[in-house]
């Protein structure tokens, strides 16, 4: 086997063997996943890298491993095996400290996957060659990699504010940028290449989450963004109308102390306006 699949495929028989453990032994399932109060608490922070090799079961390893080993060949073949690897655990560890921010309040929340080391590998691929095709599995059809991680940076932020799901997509997004970062720095010439996929992933992305900082209330209302666009337009209302009736009364008033005779052609179309709004 050549070198550029091995690390892949020792990724994948390691998660295995250990996913295999946890499936079998539901104590070290417990001591090993990503659990908040143990880790914030209990200062285990082990397990914000041990939980990236459990799985909840054999269709979410099998989803997170194949994702891995369809680009672990491209990846160690343009980066080489040792910046490969320092982007899947770099991504893991990204991901889950992400997670772990966003649920420092939530003391019970427990996660377990690859799923952030596999984004991060995933986006790392698409910043390097966002043209690329991704050939979509079980059908002849496939898409520009672009595509999928423009699709991907939705997903997640709306899957962070909604809660969609029983699906990770803190990780998800943490994980992946932690891969187009390291990227940008192995390889700086796609700053000037493809900086425009770049820009189409950290900008919402980093945005997002700087607006999760700066204002927390978003993820605490469900329909924040739709309260503040109702309240923005209703504000918007009620300064027009209050506008329409002072022009109003002015040409009342006008007509009142001069006369209709005394209103210019535009002011009597201005009258007509608003005696329709109004």
């Amino acid at each position: 086997m050549a070198n550029s699949d091995l690390v892949g495929t020792l990724i994948f028989l390691l998660t295995g063997l250990f996913t295999y453990k946890g499936f079998t032994d539901k104590q070290y399932l417990e001591e090993n996943l990503f659990h908040v109060d143990k880790i914030l608490i209990d200062k285990e922070y082990r397990r914000i890298f041990t939980s990236g090799f459990l799985h909840a079961n054999w269709i979410h390893f099998g989803f997170n491993m194949g994702t891995l080993l369809a680009f672990s060949y491209f990846m160690q073949s343009t980066l080489g095996a040792t910046n490969f690897l320092l982007i899947y655990f770099v991504s893991l560890l990204g991901g889950d400290l992400l997670a772990l921010y966003i649920h420092r309040n939530h003391g019970d929340y427990r996660a377990l996957g690859a799923s952030g080391a596999v984004c991060g590998v995933l986006l790392a691929s698409v910043v390097l060659f966002p043209e690329a095709r991704f050939n979509i599995p079980f059908s002849d059809a496939s898409i520009p990699r672009w595509i999928l991680a423009i699709a991907f940076v939705l997903l997640s932020i709306f899957g962070i504010k909604k809660s969609w799901g029983n699906i990770g997509h803190d990780a998800h997004l943490g994980g992946g940028l932690c891969g187009v970062f390291l990227t940008m720095a192995m390889q700086p010439s796609i700053l000037k290449t493809n900086w425009w996929i770049i820009l189409l992933i950290v900008v919402p992305s980093v945005a997002f989450l700087i607006l999760m900082v700066k204002k927390p209330e978003i993820m605490m209302i469900d329909n924040y963004w739709g309260i503040d666009f109702a309240e923005r337009k209703q504000e918007h209302k009620v300064k027009k109308s209050q506008i329409n009736r002072i022009r109003l009364d002015y040409l009342l008033e006008k007509i009142k102390r001069e006369g209709l005779d005394s209103l210019s052609k535009k002011e009597r179309a201005a009258l007509e306006k608003l005696k329709d709004e109004l």
